[in-house]
């Protein structure tokens, strides 16, 4: 089931009294979610995630636009007339009713020839648990379930439904990291067993980037970039969208482009520091500089030199901790293969960059310039 958003907009009173003007907290959206594919809506909190997703399955009435199911305008249409399945933060589960009971919860609204016996209901109930491996707790109750095995009850309700379109609100936040891991696994398993075009909301990137198809990632209510995870990764279209992806974030420097070199630094004249990188065809001008902390390479004769901090050994890797004064993060941190060996007995530490992990912004509106024209 394909989803298209033309020009979807949802607008909010202002609370505050002395500003007369509406909150948007969805604005234009422009977005065709493939048949098939599980989306990650990404952004920071209040940024218009879960609102889309609200307007996506009639929870919230959009103020202008249209949403479609393939050909099928559903603008209008109430929640339950959509065919969607909605998984909520909390999980949202009736605790006096057992698991069983949970899951075929929506099969009892049915009427007319839609209306099913006890034995289909207890049947699709069943498929729906052995779909997310939870068959053998049918008669608990949510109570004496964890918090995994409820969001297992949750997906399993909204999947019972056969819906057209699965929409998940930040299923994984009330899970511990462990839990998490092992959930987000899960739910991508269960997508591609089902096929079910799937909208999954999350302020997590890593979450959203280890099992989407695509993401979008939002700003204000805006749509910044959409694209496969790894491409929006290598090549975010902004500031913003860099500093967004990224554990450990993207280290950012104020610097400067002369004579298509790149510097970091404040001087301007190209004469105080050595480039760390080449900026082909830019003019001469000031700039955001970009440096994934995968794109350090230790070299004591390196061009980018920092006051060292410490070092942290972290298995196979190493982080560099270091600080430069023309930093625009507190402190810089490098990944580094733990076979390097840093000198800790130094005061600072030089490398070489990686010129596929090297981005400049332009200083005005944070946008990306491009280094490979």
């Amino acid at each position: 089931m394909k989803v298209s958003l033309k020009d979807l907009t949802k607008k909010f009173p202002n609370r505050n009294k002395k500003i007369h003007s509406d909150v948007v907290a969805v604005d234009k959206f422009n977005i065709e979610i493939p048949s098939g594919k599980l989306v990650g809506l990404l952004g920071p909190s209040g940024c218009g995630k879960s609102t889309a997703l609200n307007l996506i399955c009639g929870l919230e009435k959009p103020t202008e636009g249209k949403i479609f199911f393939d050909e099928d305008d559903v603008t209008d249409l109430p929640p339950e007339k959509r065919g969607v399945g909605m998984v909520f933060q909390n999980y949202a589960l009736y605790p006096h009713l057992t698991v069983k009971q949970n899951i075929t919860f929506p099969l009892e609204n049915r009427k007319g020839k839609d209306k099913l016996t006890k034995e289909e209901m207890d049947k699709m109930a069943l498929e729906a648990a052995k779909l997310v491996q939870i068959e053998e707790l049918m008669d608990r109750k949510p109570s004496e379930m964890s918090g995994g095995q409820q969001q297992r009850v949750a997906i399993a309700r909204a999947l019972v439904k056969t819906p057209r379109v699965l929409l998940l609100d930040e299923p994984l936040s009330n899970l511990d990291a462990r839990l998490r891991l092992q959930t987000r696994e899960e739910i991508r398993r269960i997508q591609r067993e089902t096929g079910i075009t799937t909208i999954f909301v999350t302020h997590d990137q890593e979450e959203a980037m280890s099992i989407s198809d695509e993401i979008i990632v939002m700003k204000s209510g805006v749509i910044n970039q959409v694209g496969r995870p790894q491409d929006v990764y290598d090549h975010p279209v902004n500031l913003f969208v860099a500093k967004f992806l990224g554990t450990p974030p993207i280290n950012v420097f104020d610097g400067y482009v002369r004579n298509e070199n790149i510097y970091i630094g404040s001087s301007g004249d190209g004469t105080d520091v050595e480039p760390i990188g080449q900026a082909k065809n830019v003019p001469d001008q000031k700039v955001h500089v970009g440096i994934r902390p995968e794109g350090f390479i230790l070299d004591e004769k390196g061009p980018f030199k920092s006051m060292l901090q410490g070092v942290e050994i972290m298995g196979r890797d190493t982080s560099v901790v270091s600080t430069h004064h023309a930093s625009q993060n507190p402190t810089i941190r490098a990944i580094i293969s733990a076979e390097n060996k840093v000198d800790t007995s130094s005061a600072t530490v030089r490398f070489r960059i990686k010129p596929d992990k090297l981005f400049i912004f332009n200083k005005e509106t944070e946008e990306v310039i491009n280094l490979n024209k």
